[in-house]
């Protein structure tokens, strides 16, 4: 009588041994992508799918297009704002001193003055 597993090879989790065997890969076709660095990258996608017209370039992350004489523009770089930069875009001075006047009621009432 034989010890250990009942199925040879075999362990949890584990794949099948020759997945080539067993099934095919869906049909791909490769696009090609360049950006205004002049990288060009190779991307896969399924036969039946559209390609998008950009794609983030994987070594200096700007987009990148289908057409390699004109690849699309640099990405703007926007300057970091903090959270009252953009608290003070969607509110204006007198909504700010509502509802602070609002908080510091709420306060005061719940401490009894």
């Amino acid at each position: 009588m034989s010890s250990g597993s009942a199925i040879r090879g075999s362990r949890i989790g584990s794949s099948p041994m020759r997945p080539d065997e067993r099934s095919e890969p869906a049909p791909r076709r490769e696009v090609t992508y360049w950006c205004a660095a002049g990288h060009e990258m190779d991307v896969r996608f399924a036969a039946d799918v559209a390609p998008p017209e950009t794609w983030d370039c994987t070594r200096c992350g700007q987009p990148a297009g289908l057409d390699r004489a004109n690849p699309p523009g640099r990405m703007r770089a926007e300057p970091y704002k903090s959270h009252l930069a953009y608290v003070k875009e969607r509110r204006s001075d007198a909504d700010g001193e509502a509802i602070l006047a609002e908080a510091l009621a709420k306060v005061r009432r719940r401490r009894g003055e």
